[in-house]
């Protein structure tokens, strides 16, 4: 990942509100393109609930819905 969309220092913190004591840059940076491709996986989902109810704009429950179906809740 040459360009990573999110920051580093919110994974230092997800995984500080996890419980971690001490978190690794090279974990940060993991966490960061981990969570970089599950968001991407919904966005897309998301996008075509969004095409399907023959809108172009992405809403928030096309988001959530999208996000049960890629977590499995």
């Amino acid at each position: 990942m040459v360009n990573p969309e999110l920051a580093i220092a919110p994974m230092h913190r997800i995984c500080k509100k996890a419980g971690a004591g001490r978190v690794s840059e090279a974990a940060a940076k993991a966490l960061a393109k981990e969570l970089e491709g599950v968001g991407i996986k919904i966005a897309k989902e998301a996008i075509d609930y969004a095409m399907h109810a023959g809108r172009k704009t992405v809403k928030a429950e096309d988001i959530e819905i999208a996000a049960r179906k890629a977590l499995g809740r």
